[in-house]
């Protein structure tokens, strides 16, 4: 497929190539100089997910996404396929491919809605944190106890509690991401709001789980850690994910130590058109 201007210049992860992508400048990571973000990979399994095997019908309720290697800069294509078709519940696997091989694995699991049972259950007491006003900038807002909300990552190298509160651009140029593309990418950010520390980020996350009991309302989501666990250079994160309506959804991630290319944000600078701090 050929790409208008407008379209190659857009914010945007992908430019649909014939039928398969190829990665734009925003979907480049700060881990290595030819891998490709977090967000850009697992927006690119949801949105091909949801268009294969989304439904009016169903709900997408757990999209479980597995990072085993290095998404590069390369041209990308999807193997999707559908595990189980049920009456209740939908099961679908997505492949990533580059150069012939796998480099990441998904699993979208989606219930068809219904009446919730009686009783009443527990509930979290914690009231929903504050979010900064959408301004319409491409720059996420990154928050922390310490800090409050500001656009710089580098800001918030400290030990308090982490927010992120980003739209997430487009997963392909020219097409608008739905409410669950934009969900899928703004929980990749678990990694970020648990991982980030005093000296940066030192952990890369092999994975992420991300589970909605809705789609988020608004345009622009909100991510807060809930808790970090680590040992001998592993570590189990978890986050709850906000809309204007409140929570709705949470991700987990693990992650395992990365010293060597430890992402140390003072050390970097970013303009307004930066949208990636992974």
């Amino acid at each position: 497929m050929q790409q208008t201007p407008e379209v190659a210049d857009e914010a945007a992860h992908f430019l649909v190539t014939g039928a398969g992508f190829t990665p734009t400048r925003y979907a480049q990571s700060h881990w290595g100089e030819d891998h490709l973000n977090g967000p850009a990979v697992v927006g690119l399994i949801a949105r091909g997910l949801e268009k294969e095997c989304g439904s009016a019908e169903f709900h997408p309720t757990r999209l479980t996404v597995d990072l085993f290697r290095a998404a590069r800069n390369a041209f990308t294509t999807l193997d999707i396929r559908v595990v189980r078709d049920g009456r209740r519940v939908r099961s679908a696997e997505c492949d990533v491919m580059q150069d012939g091989r796998a480099v990441a694995r998904a699993t979208l699991i989606q219930y068809r809605p219904s009446a919730p049972p009686p009783g009443r259950l527990w509930h979290p007491a914690s009231a929903a944190p504050e979010f900064p006003e959408p301004d319409g900038a491409l720059q996420p807002f990154v928050g922390s106890d310490d800090v409050g909300w500001t656009r710089s990552p580098a800001e918030h190298q400290n030990a308090s509690r982490k927010r992120f509160f980003n739209d997430g651009i487009r997963v392909v140029a020219g097409e608008a991401s739905s409410p669950f593309v934009r969900a899928a990418m703004v929980a990749e950010a678990t990694s970020l709001v648990t991982n980030l520390g005093t000296a940066g980020v030192g952990y890369i996350n092999g994975d992420l789980t991300v589970a909605l009991s809705r789609l988020p309302v608004d345009d622009w989501i909100g991510i807060e850690a809930d808790s970090h666990h680590a040992a001998a250079g592993v570590a189990v994160g978890t986050a709850t994910l906000f809309d204007s309506q409140g929570a709705f959804g949470a991700g987990l991630t693990t992650a395992v130590a990365n010293p060597a290319a430890q992402i140390d944000f003072s050390t970097k600078s970013f303009s307004p058109g930066d949208i990636n701090y992974e």
